[in-house]
């Protein structure tokens, strides 16, 4: 009777499990589906708009010489298949796009658009991702402390550093930085990804003259990154901890950091997750300004010159990226519910048993 109970409740164990991993492939199925979707809206909307922007890429490239005239732009239009209606030419980009291919672009070097995004995507991201867990290793503790210390110096003290971060605006923290540590104390480099002897350098250098280089832009993202995530952090801590549970958990002689931790910073979490998600788009939008100044090679600074040049497939294909980068940080935040909060774990079992 025994070994048969145990059976059942093995069986009855698996079947949940199974059940919980069947309806957690129906979400991400659903999911995939809803953003192929989505990224679909986006296209339409993104290729009618950059064609009903005023200029063209060959009123670009014929304004500054004085012997081309509409002849020389039709045929260039006819080219470049500008001459077509703009359906057709959505049809056949869309098209192409679902073979990978994002076209060539229409700069002078008539290289592939999907070329051109690689050569420049490893830099922005890393340089990104370096600035986000640099952020999140700082911001987290102090958003936490400043909750927990609420009212007393220290939380007065890091308040003002962090709304100091948040006021500045970025551009100026990077002259002020270049100024200080370039030019005045001299120890970093004021822009570009490599020095003049970089070739001769071993493997190793190279990976430290590189990031040599990166220290200032990394420092001018983190700087910002701190302010709002802390502060929001902060703001979510305090909220929290109000909670009945808190209170219950303080009251049974827990210690406070055993609370804070395992109970009030994973609910506390779930704003700043979502906060993040939405941060993933900002990678290419938000490097313009910082590899604009430091003139780096680097994916926004290439979106920005496609779009002064009317590069339609390069800024399509920038685009296209932009949308995949936000569809993936929603993606990655329903991701993060799920670690922080295992509420939202057993609620997928229990739909898939209900179900």
């Amino acid at each position: 009777m025994d070994a048969s109970r145990h059976h059942s409740r093995r069986d009855v164990g698996v079947t949940r499990e199974a059940g919980a991993m069947s309806a957690l492939f129906v979400r991400l199925l659903r999911k995939l589906v809803w953003m192929l979707i989505v990224l679909w809206g986006i296209t339409i909307i993104s290729f009618a708009v950059i064609h009903l922007a005023p200029g063209s890429p060959t009123d670009m490239q014929t304004s500054l010489n004085p012997l081309a005239g509409e002849l020389v732009r039709a045929r260039l239009d006819a080219l470049y298949g500008l001459d077509r209606p703009l359906l057709t030419q959505y049809i056949d980009w869309i098209t192409r796009l679902a073979h990978f291919d994002f076209g060539i672009s229409l700069s002078s070097d008539a290289r592939p658009v999907i070329d051109k995004i690689m050569e420049r995507l490893p830099l922005t991201v890393g340089m990104n991702v370096a600035s986000l867990i640099l952020t999140l290793l700082i911001a987290l503790p102090v958003g936490i402390v400043s909750a927990v210390k609420q009212g007393t110096w220290l939380d007065k003290t890091l308040t003002v550093l962090v709304f100091l971060g948040f006021a500045m605006p970025g551009f100026w923290l990077a002259l002020l930085l270049m100024l200080y540590f370039g030019i005045d104390l001299g120890v970093l480099p004021l822009s570009g990804l490599t020095s003049m002897n970089y070739a001769q350098l071993s493997p190793i250098g190279k990976a430290l003259d590189v990031t040599w280089h990166l220290v200032l832009p990394i420092t001018v993202g983190t700087v910002g990154g701190i302010a709002g995530t802390s502060r929001f952090l902060r703001s979510s801590m305090l909220e929290v901890l109000r909670q009945d549970y808190i209170l219950t958990a303080r009251a049974k002689g827990l210690p406070m950091g055993k609370v804070i931790v395992r109970h009030a910073l994973r609910n506390a979490l779930l704003p700043v997750i979502t906060m993040l998600g939405l941060s993933v788009p900002g990678l290419i939008g938000g490097s313009v300004i910082i590899e604009t100044i430091f003139a780096l090679p680097g994916l926004g600074q290439l979106f920005y010159g496609a779009v002064m040049a009317r590069d339609y497939p390069l800024i399509m294909g920038n685009l296209v990226f932009g949308a995949v980068l936000t569809l993936l940080g929603n993606m990655l935040a329903d991701i993060g519910y799920g670690l922080a909060d295992p509420r939202i774990r057993s609620g997928a079992r229990a739909s898939s048993e209900a179900s």
